[in-house]
């Protein structure tokens, strides 16, 4: 836990940029009927059935410092589809950074083996040397500023919607994100290691016991 809230506290550098990264699915459904359009009097009304199509995958990276964000949108969520974004953090999003410091969680695939896995060795050492994982503990995830941002992904633009195909859902996402980048909506965060010794004091060894 400290480990996070220390990379929390540093100032921000261009050249080392904090990102935070999280994931989350997100089912594609179908109406079965067409809704019924909002008018005076009545809001929009919707069927409660549906057809169930598919299930997105979508891989949050936000920096929270800079007010910068990006959802890659998936099918799948295995290690050559983490791997793969990651490449795209390094190499498009910041490729004059020499370390991105990434949090994330103890997902298996959130690994650089992953990036062995999917990419030839020169291509994964160099992502490797540019990259400084950081995870959050086990049942912390709560540290991730990535999952904040996750939720206001789902409150602003996802909400209860329902999206008949992946490119609806894409599109809707992207313009969110526009949005948010162009309003550079980004995160302060409070909770420092010294607060976290003293509201969470349960939390560490006792070394000392009263006598």
């Amino acid at each position: 836990m400290e480990e996070v809230l220390d990379v929390y506290q540093a100032n921000y550098d261009e050249k080392h940029p904090l990102i935070c990264m999280d994931e989350a699915s997100r089912q594609l459904l179908k109406d079965v009927s067409q809704p019924l359009p909002m008018k005076p009097g009545h809001p929009r009304r919707v069927d409660d059935k549906y057809e169930r199509r598919d299930v997105r995958s979508l891989m949050m990276f936000y920096d929270p410092l800079g007010g910068w964000r990006r959802v890659g949108c998936r099918d799948s969520r295995t290690r050559s589809d983490w791997a793969e974004e990651v490449q795209i953090l390094l190499e498009k999003d910041y490729p004059e950074a020499e370390l991105v410091t990434l949090v994330c969680d103890n997902l298996n695939t959130h690994d650089v083996a992953s990036l062995y896995h999917h990419f030839d060795s020169e291509t994964a050492g160099r992502l490797r040397r540019r990259l400084r994982l950081v995870h959050t503990p086990k049942n912390g995830s709560w540290l991730n500023m990535a999952e904040m941002e996750l939720s206001v992904l789902s409150r602003q633009c996802l909400g209860q919607r329902r999206f008949p195909d992946a490119a609806k859902m894409d599109r809707e996402i992207e313009a969110w994100q526009t949005r948010r980048n162009e309003g550079c909506r980004g995160t302060v965060w409070r909770m420092t290691t010294h607060d976290a010794r003293a509201k969470l004091a349960r939390l560490y060894p006792r070394h000392d016991i009263d006598r």
